[in-house]
């Protein structure tokens, strides 16, 4: 196991997919379930799999404030008015321009 998860850590450090597909038949052959089960699901869109270890962009930042905010909803529920829930969701000089 330890062997594959370097290996493929080398894959995303490298930027270089070429290596992937040969990562990807070596887990799904491994005998360990839980690294075939990802290397399968690696394959299902191994084209976006590709782009995401050579492109530089992310949408990490994005789906951060994503789960940020969920998170801060899911607590608030039922619990106040779209008020409170505003005032939860938006930094404080945002806030601040909002009421004036």
């Amino acid at each position: 196991m330890r062997s594959l998860g370097m290996r493929f850590r080398g894959i995303l450090r490298s930027h270089d997919p070429s290596k992937l597909e040969i990562w990807i038949v070596d887990a799904v052959n491994s005998g360990l379930v839980a690294i075939e089960r990802f290397a399968r699901v690696l394959r299902r869109d191994v084209d976006a799999v590709c782009n995401a270890i050579e492109l530089p962009w992310s949408n990490g930042q994005a789906e951060g404030q994503i789960n940020r905010l969920k998170t801060i909803k899911g607590a608030m529920y039922g619990r106040a008015g779209p008020e409170l829930l505003r005032a939860r969701m938006l930094p404080l000089n945002q806030l601040h321009d909002h009421t004036n």
